[in-house]
């Protein structure tokens, strides 16, 4: 069978923070050359503030750290993907002013409005060297990797499916299932979420596109069990 020289070659998975729950990012290679981060996480030291009631996080190698593990440094980043703005996944963005930086349109917008739950963070997402390329709705991103609008935990959340020329369809859930026990048409609404409906609406899509594409693994945002038996990186999903 030949291989067209941009399919996707190797997805890794990052695990750069824990606190009540992984925090994670992903990296997807292509054929070509083509590097395209998932999030980007918390920023270095970050702890929640003490009026939200978490605990500690406990940090390894964050986001710039684990790349370079690849020999890869953030202007080495094609493209960053961002599935939402709340902290855990938008932390490191300025770090990538020199890629291109994709998010869904209503989402950037619902940001810029000044929600507080993503002004708070700002200076994260919001820095003037960064170049969003704004999208309305599913969309292919590149041969093999597609982009799924899941509201509920916020408006304009983007799950991500990625295909893989040996393990197959692997769909990252994010933050709309965020373990595997909501991974259920009739999803529970999180304190995290902004809307059930929307929220369930969402794992209904996702599970349609799981069933649909014969995803060989879903991974879900947050889920503390699943994480203990993923391949992290420097293993890979190829």
């Amino acid at each position: 069978m030949t291989t067209h020289p941009a399919a996707l070659r190797r997805l890794y998975l990052m695990q750069v923070a824990k606190g009540l729950t992984p925090v994670v990012c992903y990296l997807v290679q292509t054929g070509d050359g083509k590097n395209i981060l998932i999030d980007s996480g918390l920023p270095k030291g970050f702890q929640p503030p003490p009026e939200m009631g978490l605990p500690p996080i406990s940090y390894a190698q964050d986001v710039v750290e684990q790349l370079a593990l690849l020999n890869l440094r953030p202007e080495d980043i094609d493209i960053l993907i961002c599935t939402h703005f709340d902290i855990d996944h938008c932390g490191n963005h300025p770090a990538f002013a020199r890629a291109e930086l994709v998010v869904q349109r209503q989402h950037y917008e619902l940001a810029r409005s000044g929600h507080p739950r993503f002004a708070r963070w700002s200076s994260r997402w919001d820095d003037p060297a960064l170049h969003y390329r704004q999208l309305d709705g599913d969309s292919v991103l590149l041969p093999g990797i597609e982009l799924i609008v899941t509201n509920g935990h916020t408006r304009g959340h983007q799950s991500v499916l990625v295909r893989l020329p040996e393990t197959g369809p692997v769909l990252l859930t994010i933050d709309a299932v965020p373990s595997q026990n909501l991974f259920a048409p009739d999803r529970p609404k999180t304190p995290q979420d902004d809307n059930e409906e929307l929220a369930r609406e969402g794992a209904r899509k996702l599970i349609a596109v799981a069933e649909r594409e014969q995803a060989g693994l879903v991974v879900f945002g947050h889920d503390n069990a699943q994480w203990e038996t993923l391949k992290k990186l420097p293993e890979y999903y190829s």
